[in-house]
């Protein structure tokens, strides 16, 4: 494993496991906010899941830009 990849992985297991935290309480804490707002609710949990597929992309496309230095 070169130090590139290794670094890649090592990121990509940070992602994970803060997303995999929030992904934990998120239930409760859109429970939370469902006492407020249940629209409120259904937005916040959207926002969450799109943002785990937003930091991959986001990721994804710094590296294809600095592989092409």
């Amino acid at each position: 494993m070169d130090r590139d990849t290794r670094n890649a992985a090592i990121a990509a297991l940070w992602i994970m496991l803060l997303f995999g935290i929030g992904a934990y309480f998120l239930p409760r804490m859109m429970l939370a906010i469902g006492g407020i707002s249940t629209t409120l609710a259904g937005i916040f949990g959207t926002v969450f899941v799109l943002a785990f597929f937003l930091v991959f992309w986001l990721r994804a496309r710094s590296q294809r830009k600095n592989q092409g230095k």
